[in-house]
């Protein structure tokens, strides 16, 4: 469960270290993101001289959270830190080029396919 002010690991290249959600997206009375929720969030810790700096805002989707997700065939999965993807809103694709760790299964269908084939473990 990802809430306004937590704080989201970037799990790809465009030079964001450390987010912080401002905004869940999907309508006024959703509190909460999970896997493949898309958030709105500001940059706190960036890398000097990258594509993004601090203090940006940028949307974000959710690839891995701390809080188990149960799926339909009963198991359940639940990953060791909140990691979250930068994307660009309209086209849903992400604006890095690389995707570190693994993500999450269900991102396949909310229709992030590119950021699926980028990255080097699905679960």
């Amino acid at each position: 469960m990802v809430q306004l002010r937590s704080r989201l690991v970037s799990a790809d290249n465009t030079g964001a270290r450390e987010l912080e959600v401002i905004t869940v997206l999907g309508g006024y009375k959703k509190h909460y993101g999970r896997i493949g929720d898309v958030v709105r969030a500001v940059v706190k810790v960036a890398i000097p001289h990258a594509g993004v700096k601090k203090s940006e805002i940028h949307h974000v989707v959710i690839v891995r959270q701390r809080k188990e997700t149960r799926r339909a065939d009963g198991t359940y999965i639940r990953f060791d830190d909140n990691a979250c993807v930068l994307i660009d809103p309209k086209s849903k694709d992400p604006k890095g080029t690389r995707i570190f760790g693994p993500v999450a299964r269900e991102l396949k269908a909310r229709g992030f396919t590119k950021l699926i084939s980028l990255a080097p473990e699905v679960l």
